[in-house]
């Protein structure tokens, strides 16, 4: 955090838009402050998109709209969206983004997370607000500055003036202090509003902030209200939780408090350490946290390093590779077995996990879509490099390995690699070493035969032409023949010699060729 000069707020809101509106604030005999979460990101020194305003009435029916409509005629050539029923506009000018509200207090039915709302003052609408470090406001009203000729320290503090802090929670200390705590009493304000339990670890975990007591026991004692938020809202908080630097910290949040448990059963399911005869599997949720910290950090620089629009894409896919990260051991519960000779084994716990995915992915209200197929995909192919870079590495194995990873075999070597987390530093070694063996051969091999999502030389159609048949189960069998044939290396990636082999194994099923 930064400590910032009046100057320096004045230089943050030097854009001629902060200006526009406290101007038309002032010509209308509104108070207007920008608050929330660009006055936070301006003390943290982090980019912002949310610009939030909130207007104070004096007596004016829905305020926010009015001076977003007002600014809007002066501006000319920006689009304003207008909500009647929620009060609140929208003004897009240029390359900024405005939202207008009227300051408002609230009161909420147990059953829902809907408030009923009336206006309010500013000191009204701070206390409805999720956290001391989302309360804080600056005044846009064009006014005296603080040190104006002849003004008492108490008229200074009853004055609007422009780029004046309102901070009657002391969120800047708490931004100082790294801390998340509710402006009023912690068990009101995530009884009212249930989502606020998820915006609390999240906030935690993307600041790297630590939860107040008072408000980390309150969600403790609040988790069972998660049950009314929407699968959506919890899994966009979850979202925003992955893409932290260190997601495993709201994880362990959220394990501590007991949310997990409710919304992430499966994932709560792979905590402990069960022995026998002596011997002990590692803890699989801690380890799996441990791994998806792994990806993270190998996949850090991915939001931040293309300046061609390509931000939201590179953002969105790195999500889905830390949802795999995050899944890749959740069949373990279901194939734990204890065998006398082996000890702990979890068999197959890629293929059983690989199948729990879109029920989870359906209950959790994340898409069913390519990303869940692309998560499964990992999921299901995590333990091949591992068992590849754990024997010899041969050329067939690496053939099929690219085949069926295609273009997300470097995610998934990715994941490979985040996934040893052994604590013998020798066997981390070797595997590191054999699975750069594994990353050379890929390169040769793809350079070579030309496998990723390579289809056979002789296509289906040439096949059922050539034979005079129609789909059937000898087109299937003729096809995975040639398939086979090239991964195994018995022959190149190339036409003839797949029909040549094409010829052979029609001739064994007795098929002739038309002429």
């Amino acid at each position: 955090m930064k400590q910032l000069s009046y100057e320096d707020i004045l230089n943050a809101l030097s854009h001629p838009i902060f200006k526009l509106i406290g101007e038309t604030a002032d010509e209308l005999g509104l108070e207007c402050y920008v608050i929330g979460g660009w006055v936070r990101d301006l003390f943290l020194q982090r980019p912002s998109k949310d610009i939030d305003v909130v207007v104070v009435g004096g007596g004016i029916e829905r305020p926010g709209i009015v001076i977003a409509e007002a600014l809007k005629k002066k501006l000319g050539r920006a689009h304003i969206a207008i909500y009647r029923n929620f009060g609140t506009a929208q003004l897009k000018y240029k390359n900024m983004e405005v939202e207008f509200v009227g300051a408002r207090r609230e009161s909420y039915d147990r059953n829902s997370r809907k408030p009923i709302t009336e206006d309010g003052t500013l000191e009204e609408d701070q206390n409805r607000r999720d956290f001391t470090i989302n309360a804080m406001a600056l005044c846009l009203n064009q006014g005296p500055t603080p040190k104006s000729e002849g003004s008492s320290d108490a008229e200074e503090e009853r004055e609007l003036y422009f780029g004046k802090l309102v901070d009657p929670f002391d969120g800047l200390y708490d931004l100082e202090d790294g801390i998340i705590a509710t402006p009023l009493d912690p068990d009101i304000t995530f009884s009212d509003d249930p989502l606020r339990m998820m915006r609390c670890i999240r906030f935690a975990t993307q600041l790297n902030f630590y939860i107040e007591e008072e408000t980390f026991d309150a969600l403790e004692r609040n988790k069972e209200r998660i049950k009314i938020i929407s699968g959506e809202r919890i899994a966009d908080e979850l979202n925003k939780i992955m893409l932290s630097p260190i997601p495993s910290k709201g994880f362990i949040d959220l394990d501590r408090c007991g949310l997990l448990e409710l919304i992430f059963p499966e994932l709560a399911q792979l905590q402990g350490v069960e022995k026998r005869n002596g011997r002990a599997h590692k803890d699989n949720f801690y380890h799996t946290l441990e791994v998806l910290d792994n990806v993270a950090k190998a996949t850090s620089n991915r939001d931040w390093c293309t300046d061609d629009g390509r931000f939201e894409d590179l953002r969105e896919h790195t999500l889905w590779l830390r949802w795999a990260a995050l899944m890749h051991d959740i069949g373990k519960p279901k194939s734990k077995r204890w065998d006398n000779t082996l000890g702990w084994t979890f068999h197959n716990h890629n293929d059983i996990g690989e199948r729990m995915i879109p029920n989870i992915f359906r209950k959790m209200k994340l898409p069913m879509n390519e990303k869940m197929k692309y998560v499964q995909k990992l999921v299901g192919l995590h333990m091949r490099p591992i068992v590849i870079a754990d024997e010899e590495v041969t050329d067939s194995a690496v053939r099929r390995l690219l085949f069926e990873a295609g273009d997300d075999i470097d995610d998934l070597m990715i994941l490979c690699t985040a996934d040893i987390t052994s604590k013998n530093e020798e066997k981390k070694a070797r595997f590191r070493e054999n699975f750069q063996l594994v990353r050379q051969k890929l390169i040769d091999i793809e350079e070579k035969d030309r496998i990723r999502n390579f289809q056979p030389p002789v296509s289906g159609e040439e096949i059922m032409a050539m034979f005079n048949l129609k789909p059937s189960r000898e087109v299937g069998i003729l096809k995975s023949a040639i398939k086979d044939a090239i991964l195994d290396g018995k022959i190149p990636n190339e036409y003839e010699p797949a029909r040549e082999l094409l010829m052979e194994e029609a001739a064994k099923l007795g098929l002739t060729m038309i002429q």
